[in-house]
Formats: structure tokens, C-alpha cells, sequence
């Protein structure tokens, strides 16, 4: 029987179709797997019944001679996005029951790579959150350490990867929700430029930072689930094409030190050692490694926490009980509306709509919404400028390692400060990737690569010569 842990996707796919195991082999394994661990990682909210299924049709194919970038090799989906006739909760109680009448484009273009779609994972209920606590159907573990949060918002994602159940999986991204999970469990995780991948399907959080990416063992196999989810599409009039964003430099292997912002944000010991130590890895490597000034920077995180929010509110607000999920009867119709929404929604969503309210109010607009989306422009040209002189900025993906479940939960500021190092890249829409940089005991670390719009390349290219790929 195949091992996961020693496959990746070309791996995977040249043993396939030599016939050293087949696809619903390679499936029986990621189902054993879930089976064996997922009791105590809870990283599935479901497992599909027709995966074996989807297994045999990917073997018809195999033997017929059909050759898919993705044709038999087992994937997870973050429990946010649309699969027809599959439940699709968002981590959350007001979506009980509701069943997908749709493929969303993402899940679309898997199931056209040939891909095995095993299962939908945990999350933070509707992506809110950085430790996937906040799920209405339970926290997901660390696999590393069972005490330990996986991170959020696409935990289940990253957890499913780590341990083995499956090669790849999918996640969202919007302040770091694929990033920072990523470096916790120690896998791949990219976030790609906004609009590179249809956001069609995908349940609405914050709509101008959301964005789907990879959660891999290898850069590699994120690199091929990119290409594949990738492209214009009629549905979402937000994706950018291959020309958006014409390559007018070179990669000249040139990263940048933000160095004071980092040292300015309270990270751990461990935390800096391992930075240093990365920096010092990409000079063995040839790279030529500079400071940098980010001034901006530190309004990131202020103008995440007003922007994300105003949008929530907006987006959450079609969550009514009436046309579809979770309903509880109150004395009157809007009484109906105030008991399904109270009951529904957890802590951590209607902390964030009540907030997005409050800044969206009249009185309140401008001196916050507006104020944020003057800074979001600020960070935005002040990246666009610095990537004119150098490829990537580089720092940690987080300022600590995975926290004890509980730990945070009860102060919810200081879990938000754990996003200083990744809402940058949704903000700006530039693409960002966290690798593997190390171990504390036996938790992973991570480091981010931050590249200029529309180049992924530079992100691929620096991460692989990092990891010997």
C-alpha cells in the first residue's frame, strides 16, 4: 500500500500510472488514515461517501490512458467552499443542513485535474479567527502536539496535510488564514494575488481580501494545485488575467529585511533566532539580503481590523434563517430574524459584525472606515515601491509558535496580534508564502516570503532553493 508521507503529487502520479497502486488504493490509505487519527486532530467535518467512488472513476481513466495534473491524488477542501450536493457549513451552526446546489469554480477545476475530493475540513466559523477555536463543531488539534492549537482560519486544512491523511489540501485566505496554520503544522501554505483564483463558491468573508490557495507538503505540489485553480472566469468579474500584471524585472534574487518592524512587534526568542538563522540561509544561497524601511507597516494591522470587519458585517448580513440553514422560531418575524442570527452565530462573529457595524455607522464612517481605506492605499504604493528594488521582503509568518488550546481564547486582542506578520499581503493583494524553517521541541516554524503582484514565480523560485526542492 502507498505511504503519504513519502508522496507527493509527481510522485504520486508517476507510481499511478506505472500501476504501482491505484487510485482507490492510494484513497483506502488517506481513508485509513482519517480513521486512525482524526479522533483526536479533528481536522474533517466530513468525509465524502462517494470518495472511493470518485477513486475508481480516476483508475477508468488511468487505464484508458487519460493523463490529469491532479488524476487520483486525494485532496480536502476547507469546509467554505460549494461542492454540489455536499453540506457546506462554513464552521458554522447557521448553515446547518444547507447543501451545495453548485459547484463553486475552485472545486470545479479539482474535480476536472482528475482530483480524489475526500472530504470537507474545520475551520473558524465563516474564517474568523487564528487558531480554528472558534468552529461551531470543535477545535481542531496540532498534530505536532494534540495540546496545541493547528491555527486558523483553514486548520483543518493544514492539519489534514501534516498528518498524512491526504497530499493536498485547499484553503482561504484572508489575513493570513492559509499562512499561519501553514507554519504551525509545518506545510507549504500560499496565498496567492487577489483575483489569481475565482472567489465563485467560496462563502463571502471579507470579499476584497479573500483569496483560495494550497496547503502542501512540498512547494512543489502547491505550485501544481495553483496552476490548476488559476484562471479567468465568467463568474467572478474580479479575477485578473495572465496580463494584469506584466513581469518588467528580472528576478535577481534580492530579498528585503524589514528589520525594524519585525524587532518592533514582540517576537518570541525562539521565534527571532529562527529568522536570523533563515536569513543567514538565503545568503549560503547566493541571495543578496538588504533592510528595508516599511514605515506603513505598522498601520497593517489597524486597517485589517477596521476594513475586515465592515465588510463581514455587510457579508453575514444574508444569514437570516429564512432562505436557507439554521432557523429558531421567535414570537414574531423579526423576532424570527434576532433569535436566528443570536443563536447562530458564534462569540467571534458577532463580536466582528457588531464591530463592522460600529465603524460602517453613521458618525463613524469617516473617521474609521475611511481613514483605514486611506492607509490600505498607503501600504499598498509603499509595497508596490519597494519590490521596484528588491524581488521579496522576508519575515517571520508568525510571532510565536502554536499556543495551548484556550490559551488565547479568552483575549481576543491578543489573538488579533498574532496577524501582524501576514495582513499585509491581503491588504495590498500582493501574493505571500509560508515555508518550513525549523523546529522548537517539536513544533514547527515558519517563515513568509511577500513577492510584488502577480509574481508567484519569485515566491516558487526562492522557496524551493530554500527547501533543496
Amino acid at each position: 500500500m502507498p505511504d503519504i508521507s513519502k508522496l507527493s503529487i509527481k510522485s504520486a502520479r508517476a507510481a499511478l500510472h506505472k500501476r504501482a497502486f491505484s487510485a482507490r488504493e492510494l484513497t483506502r490509505v488517506s481513508l485509513d488514515a482519517i480513521e486512525e487519527q482524526d479522533n483526536g486532530v479533528h481536522a474533517f467535518l466530513e468525509v465524502f461517501d462517494d470518495a472511493l467512488a470518485q477513486a475508481d472513476e480516476a483508475d477508468r481513466k488511468i487505464a484508458g490512458g487519460v493523463d490529469l495534473p491532479l488524476l487520483g491524488i486525494s485532496v480536502a477542501i476547507k469546509d467554505n467552499m460549494l461542492m454540489k450536493g455536499k453540506r457546506a457549513t462554513a464552521g458554522s451552526k447557521i448553515l446547518e443542513g444547507f447543501v451545495a446546489p453548485y459547484d463553486s469554480t475552485a472545486v470545479k477545476k479539482l474535480k476536472e485535474a482528475g482530483a480524489v475530493i475526500i472530504g470537507r475540513t474545520n475551520m473558524d466559523e465563516f474564517a474568523m479567527g487564528s487558531s480554528t477555536e472558534n468552529s461551531a463543531y470543535g477545535v481542531t488539534k496540532n498534530p505536532h502536539d494534540l495540546a496545541r492549537v493547528a491555527g486558523g482560519t483553514s486548520g483543518g486544512s493544514a492539519a489534514a496535510v501534516a498528518a498524512d491523511m491526504v497530499i493536498v489540501a485547499v484553503g482561504s485566505d484572508t489575513g493570513g488564514s492559509i499562512r499561519q496554520p501553514a507554519a504551525f503544522c509545518g506545510v507549504v501554505g500560499l496565498k496567492p494575488t487577489y483575483g489569481r483564483i475565482s472567489r465563485s463558491g467560496l462563502i463571502a468573508y471579507v470579499s476584497s481580501f479573500d483569496q483560495i490557495g494550497p496547503l502542501a507538503k512540498t512547494v512543489s505540489d502547491a505550485e501544481t494545485i495553483y496552476r490548476t485553480l488559476k484562471g479567468q472566469d465568467s463568474m467572478d468579474s474580479t479575477v485578473i488575467s495572465e496580463h494584469t500584471y506584466p513581469i518588467n524585472k528580472k528576478f535577481s534574487k534580492t530579498i528585503g529585511i524589514p528589520r525594524e518592524f519585525v524587532e518592533s512587534e514582540g517576537v518570541g526568542d525562539t521565534i527571532k533566532k529562527n529568522f536570523l538563522e533563515s536569513i543567514d540561509k538565503f545568503k549560503s544561497l547566493g541571495y543578496d539580503v538588504v533592510d528595508i524601511e516599511l514605515p506603513s507597516l505598522k498601520y497593517a494591522l489597524a486597517t485589517y481590523y477596521i476594513i475586515m470587519p465592515a465588510e463581514a458585517s455587510s457579508n453575514l448580513a444574508r444569514f437570516d434563517g429564512v432562505k436557507y440553514g439554521f432557523h429558531k422560531d421567535g414570537k414574531d418575524g423579526i423576532d424570527d430574524y434576532f433569535q436566528t442570527r443570536g443563536t447562530g452565530f458564534g462569540k467571534e462573529v458577532r463580536r466582528r459584525i457588531i464591530l463592522g457595524t460600529y465603524v460602517l455607522s453613521s458618525g463613524y464612517y469617516d473617521e474609521y472606515y475611511g481613514k483605514a481605506v486611506e492607509a490600505r492605499q498607503l501600504i499598498t504604493n509603499e509595497l508596490k515601491s519597494i519590490f521596484e528594488k528588491v524581488d521579496l521582503f522576508l519575515t517571520p509568518t508568525t510571532p510565536n509558535p502554536a499556543w495551548k488550546i484556550g490559551e488565547k481564547s479568552q483575549t481576543p486582542l491578543e489573538m488579533y496580534l498574532e496577524d501582524i506578520f501576514t495582513v499585509h499581503a491581503n491588504i495590498s493583494g500582493c501574493p505571500a508564502i509560508s515555508i518550513p524553517s525549523g523546529m522548537t521541541g517539536n513544533l514547527p516554524l515558519g517563515i513568509e516570503l511577500t513577492a510584488g503582484l502577480g509574481r508567484e514565480d519569485n515566491l516558487f523560485a526562492a522557496s524551493k532553493e530554500f527547501l533543496g526542492e
